[in-house]
């Protein structure tokens, strides 16, 4: 039954929870009309920001269903395709965003796209890491399949790349890092994405990448057993290319080529493969064999940069990176060598024009937990004149320093919400022979002064407690990165 007065419009939003009683008691009070058109009480509502305009859009349409899903209430729709629907939504009890994918209702009696939603939300439960969308919740309401899913403030990397043209090489090379680290983890966990594309890389107001819709992922039973065994669906383009190359159910080296198409998007604006919605199109071979050289699309990107690339997509796979994790230590190796260049140089610059630039102070690996600080953290390094790197795990940023060569000059580890754990990490450094000649600095927030009598600090290893001018902490950085 439409609402078709005020009061009736009230008593179906208490009725369905949307809005709770005392602020609809004290809206209609304001209101001054329970006889009033529904649609005015509605917009008044809207105004108070108690509903959105699609909530109301609905509940004027008679429609009851669809406002919640789980522990999701809906704000309105922000993405469409032929499979599902996107929405933002809000957890009903702490208040944060989602998004939520909801599989499109004429699909409710197909049990094989019910089985592939279901699939999907599963997949993505088993993964959590900081360059993969966390799925929090899979399940079913009023018949209708959904996935709750963690809301990311940004665009897919093709709008990007779509509205800027191709990222500059800095930037393109830490996106490429963040996927690669996020497809590592999937591996290792033994999930193969089997759909990698631009559309599924979010990149967050903040700048970090994460992946997206493992909605066609496979389980290899050879890696985690825990995981149990599944069929292996894949695209139509994992199947050209895996049909072309002899290798079938080759999912973790063909998420490697089609991240390499991600990354040719990334630094050449261009897509490697031509695009197409047509299957007869995304299964011809020559769409593989034709793909114009990067260093053709990107004269200017360096020589190792192209190389790494053109490994990633190489169309034999024995000749392609074999595992994520060895894609990304070569990366970490192209960008450290790229730190320690003049800025042209590692830009594509001409040499004579390099020569008249300051040499890059170094680079630090930055651990810090919110993306927020990540982003005034990265900012003020890079002001500072170094090349940042940044993870939220202290114990991942130990591992990746336990690597030869080492992916930074130095380490910086952010206390103000890690508190214990940045603690932990920075005097194993200490510690531990192994990290002898590794720079640190522990930052500290102005209320944990109390931190300073549980760090052990040497000649390598520095307490910093927030504020401190700019001048001294760089002073202090340099002297750290002078030799031992």
């Amino acid at each position: 039954m439409t609402p078709v007065t005020a009061e009736h419009l009230a008593h179906l939003l208490g009725e369905l929870d949307l809005v709770g009683h005392s602020q609809l008691d004290d809206a209609l009070r304001e209101f001054g009309g329970h006889d009033q058109p529904a649609y005015d009480f509605g917009t008044t509502l809207v105004r108070r920001e108690l509903l959105t305009g699609y909530q109301l859009e609905r509940l004027l349409r008679g429609e009851r269903a669809g406002f919640f899903y789980g522990s999701a209430k809906v704000l309105y729709q922000i993405g469409a395709g032929s499979f599902a629907r996107v929405f933002r939504a809000v957890h009903r009890d702490d208040g944060t965003i989602l998004a939520v994918k909801v599989l499109r209702s004429r699909y409710a009696n197909d049990a094989e796209k019910q089985s592939a939603f279901r699939h999907e939300g599963e997949m993505g439960r088993l993964l959590r890491h900081p360059n993969i969308v966390a799925i929090e919740d899979v399940g079913q309401e009023h018949g209708v399949s959904y996935i709750n899913m963690e809301f990311v403030e940004g665009q897919t990397l093709r709008e990007l790349v779509r509205i800027r043209g191709a990222v500059d090489l800095p930037r393109g090379l830490e996106l490429i890092q963040q996927m690669l680290a996020g497809l590592e983890y999937a591996h290792r966990r033994g999930v193969t994405h089997r759909d990698m594309k631009a559309s599924n890389v979010i990149v967050s107001a903040a700048g970090q990448a994460k992946l997206v819709d493992f909605g066609l992922a496979g389980v290899d039973v050879t890696a985690d057993k825990a995981l149990g065994r599944m069929d292996k669906p894949r695209t139509v383009d994992y199947a050209a290319l895996e049909k072309l190359t002899g290798m079938r159910d080759d999912g973790a080296r063909s998420d490697i080529y089609f991240l390499g198409t991600v990354a040719y998007l990334a630094l050449a604006g261009a897509s490697a493969l031509p695009e197409s919605r047509d299957r007869n199109v995304r299964s011809d071979p020559r769409r593989f064999t034709a793909v114009a050289p990067l260093a053709s699309r990107a004269p200017r990107l360096p020589r190792d940069v192209v190389d790494f690339v053109g490994r990633m997509m190489h169309l034999d796979p024995l000749e392609r990176w074999q595992t994520a994790a060895d894609a990304r230590r070569a990366l970490e190796q192209i960008i450290a060598r790229r730190g320690a260049e003049p800025a042209s140089v590692a830009a594509g610059a001409d040499t004579a024009t390099a020569a008249t630039v300051a040499i890059t102070k170094g680079s630090v690996m930055v651990v810090e937990a919110t993306e927020k600080a990540q982003q005034s953290l990265r900012q003020f390094f890079t002001k500072l004149g170094y090349r940042v790197l940044i993870t939220e795990s202290p114990q991942r940023a130990l591992s990746r320093f336990a690597t030869t060569p080492p992916p930074a000059d130095m380490l910086v580890l952010s206390a103000q919400k890690l508190g214990g754990q940045a603690v932990e990490a920075f005097n194993a450094l200490s510690s531990d022979p192994f990290y002898a000649a590794v720079p640190a600095v522990l930052i500290a927030g102005p209320k944990q002064a109390d931190l300073a009598e549980q760090v052990r600090v040497d000649d390598r290893r520095k307490f910093v407690q927030l504020p401190m001018p700019s001048a001294d902490f760089s002073r202090l950085l340099a002297g750290l990165l002078r030799p031992a």
